[in-house]
């Protein structure tokens, strides 16, 4: 985008602005905050600015407030008070003069998105003269708006926060500073064991939390009611017998999933049957520590533990502290990431904040993101016809 002439061209840009909102509020505005400034190239370029993006998971073809991109729209017009901003849920009907700002409805209200069907696509593409895919969060997406819409445009390009995205995760990945620490925290292993194969290989350790380091520990120990992937313990002893896997040594465990449980700090043999590991204990947050001092490139996905109850949040939070205040490159991506960082506020003490969460796993584990080879294509055809 930043190598072309905007100066009064339609250009579409597919944003990601999936955030949460409650009663029409955004509760986190990370992810429009790190496209503003794309939006504003184009404005600053007198360009005629078209903004589209997903939010949440609707029913196809069918409106549903709760899934209304207008919150957004509103927000967008505080930001942009010099410029006139509109929203539309027509896709017929664009109206649109240079300098001028226009926020499509949710793309998943339209039939045919998640398919990327070829008219939806081509619809996308009627309606611009340059279309920005700049939505690292949504490219491993092929679906109209993220992919086929690219196909069909006239001119289809990488935005600046895509490219940032790229840059910084190769940094991270392809010639790290060491020792290089990887954190994977969260719930299931099985949405993450490609990404812990990868990152293993290349990290000089790996740090696991959450019900994630709960199947590492059912290995060796009766773990009572905690959450954890029976099926994944041999795979989960593959990868710790392989690699340098940092497992818990000690846990908070509470009887009841609930902020009113207590938490009780445990060695791993010494869990009952009516007990459940939510958070780290003190000496392996200390370990944790210890190693992230000595980090020189960090790469973070997910919680340690059960972050959203005041009593199992010490592992989150110590591990967040400890990255804001080290000096190595570090990286962080995932939704329940992105909730920690503001969470804790540290949100100008991470290196990089990746907006994605499953384009960036897949990045991780090394898949083609369909955007980022829908670029490439558009690319080499052109190259051919010049």
């Amino acid at each position: 985008m930043e190598d072309l002439n905007l100066n009064n061209k339609k250009i579409l840009i597919r944003v990601d602005f999936n955030v949460p909102i409650q009663n029409n509020h955004i509760t986190s505005d990370m992810r429009i905050r790190a496209s503003i400034p794309t939006i504003q190239l184009a404005l600053k370029q007198n360009a005629k600015v078209i903004i589209m993006s997903h939010l949440g998971r609707p029913q196809e073809g069918k409106y549903q407030k709760k899934f209304s991109l207008f919150p957004v729209f509103e927000y967008l017009k505080k930001i942009f008070k010099k410029n006139k901003v509109s929203f539309s849920n027509n896709l017929d009907k664009i109206k649109i003069h240079s300098g001028e700002l226009l926020v499509l409805e949710n793309v998943r209200f339209n039939i045919g998105e998640k398919n990327n069907d070829i008219v939806l696509s081509k619809k996308y593409a009627a309606l611009c003269d340059i279309f920005v895919m700049d939505a690292f969060g949504s490219a491993h997406r092929k679906e109209s708006s993220t992919f086929g819409v690219g196909m069909f445009a006239k001119i289809a390009c990488a935005g600046p926060l895509l490219i940032s995205e790229l840059k910084a995760l190769r940094t991270a990945l392809k010639n790290p500073r060491r020792p290089m620490i990887a954190v994977i925290g969260g719930s299931k292993i099985s949405t993450k064991f490609k990404l812990l194969k990868s990152l293993a290989r290349i990290a000089d350790t790996v740090i696991v939390g959450g019900a994630i380091a709960n199947t590492f520990l059912a290995i060796d120990y009766r773990i009572g009611q905690s959450l954890y992937e029976p099926k994944f313990i041999d795979m989960a002893k593959e990868i710790r017998n392989q690699y340098n896997i940092l497992i818990p040594i000690d846990s908070r465990v509470g009887t009841s999933f609930s902020t009113k449980s207590p938490a009780i700090v445990k060695k791993p043999f010494e869990i009952h049957d009516n007990e459940e590991i939510m958070d780290l204990g003190d000496k392996s947050i200390n370990n944790i520590k210890n190693i992230i001092k000595k980090s020189k490139t960090i790469l973070w996905n997910g919680p340690l533990g059960v972050f959203e109850f005041p009593n199992f949040n010490v592992g989150t939070k110590e591990l967040a502290q400890s990255i804001a205040d080290s000096t190595a490159f570090s990286i962080a991506g995932g939704g329940e990431t992105l909730s920690v960082i503001n969470m804790f506020n540290i949100q100008d003490k991470i290196s990089y904040i990746s907006t994605g969460g499953g384009a960036f796993l897949e990045f991780i584990e090394g898949n083609k993101l369909p955007a980022i080879y829908m670029l490439e294509m558009v690319k080499k055809t052109l190259q051919n016809v010049m």
